[in-house]
């Protein structure tokens, strides 16, 4: 008997504070994020540019539509944790991705967090200035 292949597929991308739920699904390559167009909701060209980077690696921009919710963050984490998410899902749908977006380095989670403030100091490292006097 073959092998049938799930109508959605669901994987999680994650940056900084930013998650993102990602379902995939065979169609024509209209990605919407939390009920906006991405377009809509990613402003700058630049963080277009990284949400969208797994698709044009592997040439799958118009072969599935693409919903996304993502929560916490600012832009550019949510833009990275959808960059995540659209890669491990697109592995999750085709097997033979993978070489490509690992070499990329899309399918690994950048654990870059934001470092906590320390007591005494005005920020993470930023102290006030000495002062001998």
């Amino acid at each position: 008997m073959a092998e049938k292949k799930p109508a959605q597929i669901i994987s999680t991308g994650r940056r900084k504070k930013s998650i993102a739920r990602v379902r995939l699904a065979l169609g024509k390559g209209k990605i919407t994020v939390n009920g906006k167009d991405i377009s809509e909701y990613l402003q700058r060209d630049t963080l277009l540019l990284i949400a969208r980077q797994p698709l044009e690696l592997v040439g799958a921009q118009d072969k599935y539509d693409i919903t996304v919710r993502v929560v916490g963050g600012g832009e550019a984490g949510q833009a990275g944790a959808i960059s995540h998410g659209v890669a491990r899902a697109l592995v999750k749908a085709n097997e033979t991705y993978k070489k490509e977006l690992k070499e990329a380095g899309l399918l690994t989670r950048d654990s870059r967090m934001k470092e906590r403030k320390k007591y005494g100091l005005k920020k993470a490292r930023k102290a006030s200035q000495f002062s001998k006097r």
